[in-house]
């Protein structure tokens, strides 16, 4: 790393699945010297054994809040985005609207790097997509999941931002679903995914015998938190050049693997079937927000991971099962 002296880095969202990864990689970390967070719920850093995080209460739609958080900041990490919402123009301030404001605020704070976790939804679901997406291949909008549209616009938006802010580079972190202890959002997703299980898994953990069950045979990625968090402490540093970075466990899993983590007896249904239908449904008029999530099943979204090893200096530390274990 070039930089002499102690970084300043601002860290919105410190209290979600990403922050509380990172945060104490970056306590722990001598060339970070200060850390700044900002999120609306109340924290107390010091319950947490935090001492170089300094927390304020904040909206990211509040462009004086992100201005005055920013201040003499060296680095901005943007991890706050609402992942479930009912409601689209909620969402839309907060994800789109909060970090692009985010950005703003960052270049307006003379920050030399800004480190945003994007998701590999950015690639969308589309049937033309290969199976080991490396970050050459474009980011396009799904066709109703609002998340993965929301998170290809603002990939775009930020490489327009970046090329008329040389000043400020953009690191762009693309997961898969992320799994850990804290993995509010995983833990959301993937059970909403196997909500017709979830009795029989009750029933396995009160020690009755596990039944069989019909799972279609769809791969997954999963990465651990800690994991991201490590990608997202490279980015911090510079480790490596601005631009994106697919990061995911070693492991391609299925959801045949997930169901018998759980305990299960499953009996594996092939998955070209399940990818057809879930094409149908997503193209259903008027279908709920939280319906939307099936679209996740029309095409697997697996990704190469070769560039954030070989570039950006990162590994996996933890398989996609180990991750699935901790979560549940």
């Amino acid at each position: 790393m070039a930089e002499t002296t102690r970084l300043t880095v601002a860290v919105t969202g410190p209290t979600g699945t990403f922050g509380l990864a990172l945060v104490p990689m970056l306590e722990r970390d001598e060339r970070v010297g200060r850390v700044i967070g900002i999120a609306r719920r109340p924290f107390d850093p010091a319950a947490r054994g935090w001492s170089k995080l300094e927390y304020r209460r904040g909206d990211v739609r509040d462009p004086d809040a992100l201005r005055a958080c920013f201040e003499g900041a060296d680095v901005v990490v943007h991890l706050a985005f609402q992942v479930m919402t009912g409601n689209e123009e909620t969402a839309r301030a907060i994800n789109v609207d909060g970090t692009l404001g985010a950005f703003d605020a960052a270049v307006a704070a003379g920050a030399r790097r800004f480190v945003y976790a994007s998701s590999v939804a950015a690639y969308g679901f589309h049937r033309d997509n290969p199976v080991g997406l490396t970050e050459d291949w474009a980011t396009r909008p799904a066709g109703r999941l609002l998340y993965a549209q929301e998170k290809a616009e603002l990939e775009h938006a930020l490489q327009r931002a970046a090329a008329r802010n040389p000043g400020t580079d953009v690191y762009l972190l693309r997961p898969p679903i992320v799994l850990g202890p804290d993995a509010a959002g995983g833990k959301q997703v993937l059970p909403a995914a196997l909500a017709p299980v979830v009795p029989l898994v009750r029933a396995v953990m009160r020690g009755l015998p596990a039944p069989p069950v019909v799972v279609p045979d769809l791969p997954l990625q999963f990465v651990h938190q800690e994991d991201v968090a490590r990608a997202l402490l490279l980015c911090v540093l510079g480790a490596g050049p601005p631009g994106a970075y697919n990061i995911a466990a070693d492991d391609v899993v299925s959801l045949v693997d997930v169901a018998r983590a759980l305990g299960l007896r499953p009996v594996r249904m092939p998955g070209a079937p399940v990818a057809a239908a879930s094409r149908v449904i997503a193209r259903v008029p008027h279908l709920p927000s939280r319906m939307a999530w099936v679209e996740t099943m029309a095409h697997p979204a697996i990704m190469d991971t070769t560039k954030a090893r070989t570039v950006l200096g990162w590994s996996p530390r933890h398989s996609a099962l180990d991750a699935l274990g901790e979560t549940f």
